[in-house]
This record gives C-alpha cells, structure tokens and sequence, in this order.
C-alpha cells in the first residue's frame, strides 16, 4: 500500500487550489502530483489517503485507481475488471455498489457496462472464495467501485470516502439545498482569504451578510481553529481491510487543534435575513466546535451594518428570488443565501418588496457603509457587476455542480463607481 495513484475528483475550477492542499498534506511535487481537469492525481500511500480524507475541505472524494485499460466492448470491460485483485480490498461478506460515468463511449448503455463490470467482480469472487461472492447494495453499501469511461479507456477506482466529502458531519440544520461545503471552501480560497498551500488564513475579518446555514462562515471558523474537514464524520475505508485502527487513531490524534488555537474575539461574522436560519447556523456552528469562534446575527443585508470597521464579505447570495425588506423570501420562507441551489435561481432579477432591484440596492448599501472593504460574489449571472453598477477588480470561474459561475471581486469605496 506504498504505491497508490490517487485520484481527487473537485468542482472544475477548483483544481489548482486542491493541487496546493494536497501538496501542504503529502509533501508529493512533480509527476507524483499532476493537475487534471476536474480533480488531482497523486501518487501517495495507504496513510496519504486516509490523510486525505481526514483534512481535504476541496475534494469530493478520495479515490484509489485499480486499473487503467483500454476498451472497445462490454467484454472489455468484464476482462479489466476481473484482473483486479477486488480480494485485498473486500470481503465476499461484504456489499458493493458500481457507479459508472462516461465521456464520448461509444457503448450503447451505461447500464449494461455497470452490469459486466458487476459480473466481473462477483464471478472473481466466486472464483476465490468458493463460490461466495459479495451483494449489490445501492443505498447503503459497505464498497463504492467507480468506473470512469472515455472514448477508448477504463479506469477503475475503489472508493475511501464512502459519503462524499462535503458532508463534514456538522450540519443538520439547513435548508433545501444548501451550498456544499467544499465549494465555499473554495470560495474561501479563491478569495485569498484562506491559503490551502500554507494553511494560512488572513487576518482581516470575514462575513457573510447572506449566512443561510452557515456554511460559509462556520467553514471558515474551523479553518481558522485548525479543525481537520472531516474529525466529525466516518469513512468508507473504515470498511476496507487494509484499515488499521491504531493508524487512523494516531492521524485524527495528529489532527487535533491545540486547546488556544480558537481562543480570543470572533473575527467571523454572518448575518441572514431570516432568524429561523440565524437558528441554524447557531447550532450547526456548536457541533462543528465553533460557537466561541463566528457571531450570527439576524437582519436585511441592505440594512445591516458593518460588523467591525473593514474587512472581507464572502457571500453566495440569494439569486432568482424575491427578497421582501422586512427578511421573507417570497414562495418559499426562511430562504438564506447558501440554502438555494444556483440552478434554482435562474437568471431573473431579485427584487426587493417596493420592486426596487435587490443587488442595485445591495451596492448602493455597500458603497454607504462598507468602505474599505472587499466583497467576493459568487453568482451564475455573468452580467451581475454591471447589474450592480459595480466594477469587478477580478472574476474566478468557479462551477457550482454543472453551473458555470463566476467569483467577483468588488473593492469597495463611498460614492459611485460609474
């Protein structure tokens, strides 16, 4: 287990920010860590891997490449896959499930592929353990097995992380669809204010006028106390037998932060419109270990003050809705920011209850009463800083699931900026 390819699949734009982490978390430089497109290989180790999984706040998952062959057929695919030694991996008492993704296969069905691919492991299984061989569990199975086909290739991969790794384990208050935890860690990145390569986050303080959940804020709470991304959750290579207890003991024990590392005056603040999800926030920031370290408050983010004299806003706001003044979304009530999927926002204005247009009256607030400040927007609607009568001193493309979006960096001074 000295000698694994590791494949870290991410949100496309984010590639370059995971390639830093994972490089500050396995030491890996050159051909041993290679930037692809939607995610970074590396070649580590069995602990690498269980290390990845443990602090990695920009990958979706922690995949272990098994084989990487060329095909023309579904019999190739059933060929590939019983060359695989699935035995050192699992056991035949065990349950499994395949999920197959494809670019430009000329097979017909998906299905039929997943379905050799199944044949294969079990007909391996047979093979070896005389005659037992391991079940199909979709909902819950002990082992994920993925298969990547391109136009002339299959790679195999055995899955480390079991959920996807967004899900921190903190967070069971929200709302329908709240914003991924890897992708506002990516934000973070992106916006400078969080350095995934050194591990540094910046001093000025953050906030986020459009809180939602929390998401945004209580990421970056545990960043700043040095909280591992995943000490509150489990792993699917708990499951795997290369696993060793007293490993994986001595790494979340490496993990911990030191008893001061959270200590002193908040420097991260959030605010929503909506006190049911200031509620939410509150609660999920107690179980992720930060209550002392972010302030929610409830309130208009185009009447809220600033929080402290200058610092840094990091919002996802809420696009493609009506936001009445006094905090209620129209249609659907309690809606924060990170609790609407960019993809239900559409690309209609949102207006404010008098019809006035929600992100002109949000600059107008910004240039009164947040001078000095700099504000990073991430919004599907390219057009959005001239809808905002703002100048964008930066734009970082940024994907939210198959949303193309853009990250705006606005500087922020008094008057116009027309």
């Amino acid at each position: 287990m000295n000698d694994l390819s590791l494949f870290l699949p991410c949100a496309a734009g984010v590639e370059e920010f995971l390639a830093q982490e994972v490089h500050a978390l396995t030491g890996r430089v050159g051909q041993d860590l290679l930037t692809l497109r939607g995610g970074v290989r590396v070649r580590a180790d069995w602990r690498d891997a269980l290390k990845l999984n443990l602090h990695s706040r920009l990958a979706q998952r922690v995949l272990i490449e098994l084989a990487h062959a060329p095909y023309r057929s579904e019999n190739d695919l059933y060929a590939i896959a019983s060359g695989v030694a699935w035995e050192i991996w699992f056991t035949p008492k065990q349950t499994f499930k395949i999920e197959t993704t494809a670019q430009h296969s000329p097979l017909q069905s998906l299905n039929f592929a997943t379905l050799r691919i199944k044949d294969a492991i079990a007909d391996r299984f047979r093979a070896k353990a005389g005659g037992v061989r391991p079940s199909i569990e979709t909902q819950w199975p002990d082992t994920r097995v993925f298969a990547h086909l391109t136009t002339d290739l299959c790679t195999l991969y055995i899955d480390t992380s079991g959920e996807p790794l967004f899900k921190r384990g903190w967070r069971q208050d929200k709302g329908d669809a709240p914003l991924k935890e890897t992708l506002a860690a990516a934000m973070l990145a992106a916006s400078g204010w969080w350095n995934p390569e050194t591990g540094e986050v910046s001093a000025q303080p953050l906030y986020d006028p459009c809180c939602g959940s929390g998401t945004i804020a209580i990421e970056a709470a545990q960043i700043a106390g040095g909280i591992a991304a995943g000490s509150l959750r489990r792993f699917g290579f708990e499951k795997l037998l290369p696993f060793q207890p007293h490993v994986w003991a001595a790494l979340k024990a490496e993990a911990a932060p030191a008893p001061d590392t959270a200590a002193g005056e908040p420097a991260i603040f959030g605010s929503d419109v909506s006190h049911r999800m200031v509620d939410f926030a509150e609660r999920n920031a107690e179980r992720a270990g930060v209550a002392q370290a972010v302030q929610f408050r409830g309130g208009d983010a185009l009447q809220r003050m600033p929080p402290v004299e200058a610092g840094v806003i990091v919002l996802n706001p809420p696009y493609g809705e009506r936001i009445e003044v006094g905090g209620v979304a129209r249609g659907r009530r309690g809606g924060g920011s990170d609790d609407a999927p960019v993809a239900a926002r559409g690309r209609e204005e949102a207006q404010t209850e008098d019809g006035g247009e929600f992100f002109v009256q949000l600059a107008s607030h910004w240039k009164k009463s947040y001078s000095g400040w700099t504000a990073w927007v991430l919004t599907p609607d390219l057009q959005l800083p001239k809808r905002m009568r703002l100048k964008e001193s930066r734009r970082v493309p940024m994907w939210n699931g198959p949303i193309e979006c853009r990250l705006f960096r606005f500087d922020l001074k008094s008057g116009s900026f027309r």
